[in-house]
């Protein structure tokens, strides 16, 4: 159950954010729409919403996930991978600081992006990429062991981050697209498999009673809803153009 979700509204620099993608520039006014319509979702699914002010210093700041790992009883601060980015950990600190005590850090030469986090019960899946490297990981690692997790570090092959192409539903239920498909690691997990077409919708998130997916997806929509699971649609256009996705937005504990 999610209590707590802290997002971060994009400021005018956002459409000068890092990107690896070919879609264009952001359009501001309909990425504020898009924020806007992302925080009424949260609190549709009965979360209580921090709303930090924006900081054009960081363009990328509004993707707040990977600034942080959250768990019911600790905090991990990143280190994010990108340099551009890794001062919005100290502007992260003092928000985070307001609901945990306890509270880890990923030190450096360890990178680590929140993005490449997937917690399905008490395991931790921590992933491999251009964010994300073997020391972040282990470090991380280190820490979940300490306070009884599980911990098993993923190379990435495709994806830019690990919640890029798989998500947790809850009931051992995972959303899976490209080379998580068949993964090893995560072959014990019922899957929901999201067409390549729709690749981008593996990015999903469960808030609740709701699993939150991007639109314009029908086949992932629809093999969620006869699963069971009541869905939520929110346009992601101008997120996506800055390799964004649903659960970049927010860290939900």
């Amino acid at each position: 159950m999610f209590k707590n979700t802290i997002v971060k509204t994009p400021g005018e620099s956002y459409i000068n954010g890092l990107t690896t993608s070919d879609l264009g520039t952001p359009i501001l006014e309909k990425a504020l729409e898009q924020h806007a319509a992302y925080i009424e979702a949260l609190k549709k699914c009965g979360t209580e919403v921090t709303v930090l002010p924006s900081n054009d210093q960081f363009p990328d700041s509004t993707f707040v996930e990977d600034t942080a790992v959250l768990t019911p009883n600790f905090a991990v601060i990143s280190n994010p991978g990108a340099l551009t980015r890794n001062g919005e950990i100290d502007e992260m600190k003092s928000a985070i600081k307001s609901f945990y005590e306890n509270i880890y850090y990923i030190k450096a030469p360890g990178t680590l992006d929140g993005g490449d986090i997937l917690q399905i019960e008490d395991h931790f899946y921590i992933g491999i990429s251009a964010r994300t490297n073997k020391e972040g990981a282990e470090q991380l690692k280190a820490i979940l062991e300490l306070e009884n997790y599980q911990a098993t570090i993923v190379q990435l092959e495709e994806f830019f981050h690990l919640k890029t192409g798989i998500a947790y539903l809850g009931n051992q239920t995972i959303v899976v697209a490209g080379e998580f498909i068949d993964h090893p690691d995560f072959n014990s997990y019922k899957k929901i498999i999201v067409p390549p077409e729709e690749e981008y919708a593996a990015n999903c998130i469960q808030v609740n009673d709701f699993v939150i997916i991007p639109a314009g997806y029908p086949i992932t929509k629809q093999n969620l809803n006869e699963a069971g699971y009541q869905t939520i649609e929110l346009e992601m256009s101008e997120f996506r153009k800055l390799d964004g996705g649903l659960s970049c937005l927010s860290l939900r504990f």
